[in-house]
Order: C-alpha cells, then sequence, then structure tokens
C-alpha cells in the first residue's frame, strides 16, 4: 500500500469499524496465538492458553490451512470482526486488533511496520516451533499443556 510522505498509516487513522476488508485481514500479524486451544475457568473466567493448536494450523508458517471455510470445518473457531473485539479479553496483549482498539499502535515488528511476514517470527511472538496439534492430545489432559509465555 503506498502512501503520501505526509500521510499516517490506516491503522493510525481509522477505527477497526472503518476499516476495509482489506485493511482489517492484514491487521492479522500471523502469530497465531488466537489458534491455540484455551481453557476458562468457569469460576473467575480466566483464560489459560496451551500449547496445543487447531490442527488445521500449518505450522512452519502460522497459517491456516482453511481459513475460508474454518467456521464450517471448526464450529467453535472465533470468527473476530471489529464490533466483538472488545468482548475478546483473550486476546493476547501483542494482538493488533486488540492494541488498535485500545487506542495503542503497531509494534515494530509487525508486518505492516516491518515490511515482512519474518518478523513476528524473528521476535518470538508466533507460535512457531512452539506447539502440539491438538489432534495429539486427548481433550482431558489438556490441562498439563497450560503454558505461560503469551501476556
Amino acid at each position: 500500500m503506498s502512501q503520501l510522505p505526509d500521510s499516517k498509516p490506516f491503522w493510525q487513522t481509522k477505527t477497526l469499524e472503518q476499516m476495509t476488508r482489506q485493511e482489517w485481514e492484514s491487521l492479522c500479524d500471523g502469530c497465531a496465538r488466537c489458534c491455540l486451544q484455551k481453557l476458562e475457568d468457569d469460576e473467575t473466567g480466566d483464560v489459560y492458553y496451551t500449547d496445543l493448536v487447531c490442527h488445521y494450523l500449518k505450522e512452519d508458517n502460522c497459517r491456516c490451512t482453511i481459513y475460508e471455510t474454518r467456521n464450517e470445518k471448526v464450529p467453535n473457531c472465533i470468527w473476530l470482526k471489529p464490533e466483538h473485539v472488545p468482548e475478546f479479553h483473550w486476546l493476547p496483549s501483542t494482538c493488533a486488533y486488540r492494541l488498535i482498539s485500545e487506542g495503542q499502535d503497531l509494534p515494530d515488528w509487525h508486518p505492516l511496520v516491518s515490511g515482512t511476514d519474518e518478523t513476528v517470527h524473528l521476535a518470538g511472538i508466533s507460535v512457531k516451533d512452539r506447539v502440539i496439534q491438538d489432534i495429539r492430545v486427548p481433550e482431558e489432559d489438556w490441562e498439563e499443556h497450560v503454558i505461560n509465555w503469551i501476556e
């Protein structure tokens, strides 16, 4: 996306609701943290991330292999929409959707800032090389896979 020298990038001038679909989709940094299986404490509402990832995630590039049909094949897959972002308290603090929703800017490693998809992996933000496919672990054992490397 080319911009005039004095113009600000779209994520600094638009709300999530004002963005085009292309702009919205480009905010995803490709970390795949949202693809991690999460456990919620019924009493406190606290959300715990596990190192278990949806089996449709391509681990080498952290992209969904069925992105366009993910909600049909994985009914509990969350479809983020601008109007619902504030409700998703479980989004990691590094998530661009959460950052923009909270009035913050994108970090230097974000592909829209750096110009390359690799910086999210180089910065250690993505789940690349840190996960196990969820279908390899029985659901009753997921608690044993809670992690603490997500903020």
